[in-house]
């Protein structure tokens, strides 16, 4: 895929994207434009983890949404350190022969073993919290839908506390709302439902009028209100 596929083009800003995928936003520039730190008397910086195709000020594509839900279940559920998953990528990338491994699906067989494993090596992580780390990063993974060309297509981003997660009531397609969550049965925006009810219409209202149900309504107003 070249520079012109629409999913590598940029679309959100940065707050815009941490709404999205439920991360602070102070979390999600470090992993965009790399942070500072003390080291010795001075200070250094980091590299990032993620590329936007825009980086001043920082623009995400659809598939650096990809990378960034993918980092969400290693940093955020698991408190993967900066510098010990950089290794990781580094090592697991090399060693595949994989660039922007964040984005394979891959990352589902061997290239995902690999990095985990070699993430467990350089922390000393206990086996408990090897499997643990496993099934958090494939519940991420599960939530990716990859292209025949193998790039990644539509993401089901964690709906609300309130339900299920193997539910995937939301979707973000690149092709569809211009890349903005959608309800994933009816490609209708969840921004523009929630703005209908706030207006003073009734989920049942809208129901009628989209063809949905009003749990399907409910989700899309959770998930913008949680979002």
């Amino acid at each position: 895929m070249t520079k012109t596929d629409l999913r590598n083009q940029p679309a959100y800003a940065l707050a815009e994207a941490a709404r999205y995928l439920k991360v602070a936003p102070a979390t999600l520039r470090s992993w965009v434009v790399g942070r500072a730190y003390p080291k010795g008397e001075g200070r250094a910086h980091s590299r990032a983890l993620i590329g936007p195709p825009v980086k001043q000020p920082p623009t995400l594509s659809f598939w650096n949404l990809i990378e960034a839900h993918v980092l969400r279940s290693l940093r955020i559920d698991h408190g993967v350190s900066m510098d010990a998953l950089r290794k990781a990528l580094h090592y697991a990338e090399k060693a595949l022969d994989i660039s922007r491994l964040l984005l394979s699906p891959e990352l589902r067989t061997d290239a995902g073993r690999l990095l985990l494993e070699h993430y467990g090596q350089l922390i000393e992580l206990s086996t408990s919290g090897q499997i643990a780390l496993r099934h958090t990063f494939n519940e991420h993974l599960a939530r990716v839908e990859w292209d025949p060309w193998k790039f990644p297509v539509r993401l089901y981003p964690f709906p609300s506390s309130s339900t299920p997660t193997d539910s995937r009531p939301i979707a973000i397609d690149a092709q569809i709302s211009f890349g903005r969550p959608i309800i994933a049965s009816r490609g209708i925006s969840t921004s523009a439902i929630a703005e209908r009810i706030d207006a003073g219409e009734t989920a049942a209202e809208l129901a009628a009028d989209y063809d949905l149900t009003e749990r399907d309504i409910e989700e899309a107003v959770l998930y913008e209100r949680a979002a």
